[in-house]
């Protein structure tokens, strides 16, 4: 059952991926990205992580997917919207939907997550305990770099957008 689960969320997530870079729409890739983030975090579940998964939704799936379709739009201002440019979609977006909800159903069946969950992370006391130790001693360099080069990124996007306009 554990590896039916994952081989599934493993296919969708590299599908999404290679939707990522195929997508010739920005919006659509950037939507893909969000596809992608989901199903990491239906990873981080089966792995008995709650609190990366609930991070990596709101922060990277929420806020930050945010942001960046706010540069996206900003920076395509004279695409114009068609009036039913989403009818012929609906097939696709129910089909997603049912994929994610069968998911989620697979991932909150009691005994789940602890059934994959590893003895080493249970040992060492909560998994936000053990994340929090990592990423302030062991890993800090590069966790700074990150949000370093996110905040360049972020910066240059609006510096170009401000040139066209």
């Amino acid at each position: 059952m554990e590896i039916a689960y994952f081989l599934a969320v493993a296919v969708l997530a590299v599908l999404s991926a290679l939707a990522v870079i195929s997508s010739r729409n920005t919006v659509h890739s950037a939507l893909f990205v969000v596809v992608n983030l989901f199903c990491v975090a239906m990873l981080y579940l089966s792995l008995a992580a709650e609190f990366l998964a609930v991070v990596q939704i709101t922060v990277y799936a929420g806020a930050i997917m945010v942001l960046f379709l706010f540069v996206i739009t900003m920076l395509d201002p004279s695409r114009g919207e068609t009036p039913n440019r989403l009818i012929n979609r609906l097939p696709v977006a129910i089909g997603l939907g049912l994929a994610f909800l069968v998911g989620i159903s697979l991932v909150l069946q009691p005994g789940f997550v602890n059934t994959v969950a590893s003895a080493g992370t249970q040992a060492a006391g909560s998994n936000l305990e053990a994340l929090g130790q990592a990423i302030f001693t062991e890993y800090l360099l590069p966790f700074e770099l990150a949000s370093l080069l996110l905040l360049v990124a972020m910066v240059a996007a609006m510096v170009l957008g401000k040139r066209r306009a």
